[in-house]
């Protein structure tokens, strides 16, 4: 074959040595495997796009249980959405691990891998055969890999505030007041950071609170709960001891299965006293065990409540069985299903309501290592609102704890997907054989990203990829994507963990390795929809057989 001309650079099926192109297969053979993935992960890719980035929409979501999900962010989608194909469900799997991992990326992981299969696609059909396919691509990550500590310009210091690298990361699908709130935040990592410079995302709690505005949050000491204080006894300030119970603080349910039979006024009279003592007699028995705080996810009667107040008992309804699972392990005492203290109930310094205008929460105060420091306490008029606030709040706790684990930080807005692509270009065109292609398929891949935050930005998405092309050929890696066109990322603040991004490549490579190695996907079918394999006919059957007769 004619020697190819160098004066261009060279397409991606143009990349692959002549040798490769005659083991190519059928044109069905060869897009068995790929459209069986890539049509599912564009689908997945589609309705993740428009949420990409800081100047992502919304979705209004309508679950198979009829509630309403409305929410911008790829984790919170994910999970709402139905899927049916093992593709789709192996690519949400892998952006939760990647969520759940490093707080955030998964709506990276999701368009990265549709990407890179896209180009995978096209190298398949252009010959290239499948195991120096999956060679290659692992060739291109490790050199991804290798060079993203490189660009990194940035790091946050042991006494630095770490406000300006929280701001960047909160600032996705949330609502006005972000200042406030990424202060609030980066107080709170600060005062519950260990003295050996790390934090643990338990000592940091979020709770939600409807009622006022976002400017209305603020922080607390200890473990502060959405509950409502019932009785007379409204705080103990020393020595708490709190028992959990997931049942209800008075006499058994009317719908037990013992029912007692009363035949005469006599026997009611005798069955009420009888009753009066046992409550009596539970009451006591946690006051005898020095229980001084309980804690109810159930119905609280009022004699019982009563006699709680008669022993200095305080008690507490809890408004979700979330709130008391948690609270169950951060005091490491057992939920008791019945009105018995337990064998090892919770210990605080001193438990008490506060009211934060309309609202009312119940802080657990005390120190102890696993434990909440503080609790930052989110105000607002909608549950969606507190939902996205929250959910803020929550990237923000990671991402100051894997800044605590490595501080460097990399150049956000799609700057670090530019430069890297913009590398792996150059050394691609200079690599003859798979990996050369490999290497210019991943560069057009993370291309993708930069262009899908200027299509959501509202620009015009071939003129600022021209821009950022030349500004990056110039040797300027910091121009990124903004609002109205380029920005220097330096200049503006928008910067991302090196871990994040390289947890979320790691990801990435691995789904797409796995759903480039699948040749077939097999389903098994609903038996009623199954065809009768029994050659025999049905007349056949049903007439009797001559031997038996």
């Amino acid at each position: 074959m004619t020697s190819r001309a160098t004066s261009a650079p060279l397409q991606l099926p143009e990349r692959l040595g002549p040798g490769r192109r005659r083991r190519a297969r059928s044109p069905g053979a060869q897009e068995l495997h790929l459209l069986s993935s890539v049509p599912a992960a564009q689908t997945l890719a589609r309705v993740i796009r428009p949420c990409y980035g800081p100047h992502g929409r919304q979705k209004l979501l309508v679950t198979a249980r009829g509630t309403n999900v409305f929410t911008g962010y790829a984790a919170a989608i994910l999970r709402a959405l139905k899927l049916e194909h093992p593709a789709a469900r192996l690519l949400r799997e892998a952006a939760h691990t990647q969520a759940e991992s490093s707080g955030d990326g998964a709506a990276f992981v999701v368009l990265l891998a549709e990407a890179l299969l896209q180009q995978a696609e096209h190298l398949l059909r252009a010959g290239l055969p499948r195991s120096q396919l999956r060679q290659a691509y692992a060739a291109a990550t490790a050199e991804t890999l290798a060079l993203l500590p490189s660009l990194s310009i940035r790091s946050l210091g042991p006494l630095e505030d770490p406000f300006w690298a929280l701001y960047s990361v909160m600032n996705t699908h949330t609502a006005s007041q972000m200042d406030y709130l990424t202060k609030l935040v980066a107080h709170a990592c600060w005062a519950a950071k260990e003295l050996e410079g790390r934090l643990h995302r338990e000592r940091v709690g979020v709770c939600t609170l409807r009622g006022g505005r976002l400017e209305d949050s603020c922080l607390l000491p200890g473990l502060a709960l959405c509950a409502n204080p019932c009785g007379q006894v409204t705080a103990v300030l020393t020595g708490a001891r709190v028992a959990l119970f997931v049942c209800a603080f008075g006499p058994a349910s009317p719908n037990a299965p013992a029912t007692a039979r009363l035949s005469s006024p006599d026997d009611l009279t005798k069955f009420s006293k009888r009753n009066e003592q046992l409550i009596e007699k539970q009451v006591a028995e946690l006051e005898t065990a020095c229980i001084n705080v309980a804690v109810v996810w159930g119905d609280i009667d009022e004699n019982t409540l009563t006699k709680a107040d008669k022993y200095g008992i305080m008690v507490i309804q809890a408004r979700s069985q979330t709130d008391i699972a948690y609270l169950s392990e951060v005091l490491g005492t057992p939920l008791m299903p019945y009105l018995l203290p337990p064998l090892k109930p919770g210990k605080c310094q001193r438990v008490y309501q506060q009211e934060l205008g309309e609202g009312l929460v119940v802080v657990f105060e005390w120190e102890c290592a696993g434990t909440p420091a503080l609790t930052l306490v989110l105000r607002g008029a909608t549950a969606e609102g507190l939902k996205s606030a929250e959910q803020a709040v929550y990237h923000g706790i990671d991402a100051y704890v894997q800044l605590c684990q490595d501080p460097r930080l990399l150049p956000g807005a799609g700057a670090t997907e530019m430069a890297l692509a913009k590398i792996l270009s150059e050394k691609g065109s200079k690599l003859e054989g798979p990996n050369g292609a490999a290497f210019l398929a991943f560069a057009q891949a993370l291309q993708s990203l930069p262009e899908t935050l200027a299509e959501n930005a509202g620009l015009v998405v071939s003129e600022v990829m021209a821009e950022m092309s030349c500004a990056h050929q110039a040797g300027n890696f910091l121009i990124g994507v903004g609002a109205e066109g380029i920005i220097n990322v330096a200049e503006e603040e928008v910067w991302d963990t090196l871990v994040a991004k390289a947890q979320g490549l790691r990801v990435v490579t691995d789904v797409a390795l796995q759903l480039l190695s699948v040749d077939e996907i097999v389903a098994r079918k609903n038996p009623t929809n199954r065809k009768d394999l029994n050659p025999v006919p049905q007349k056949a059957r049903e007439r009797p057989s001559p031997v038996k007769r």
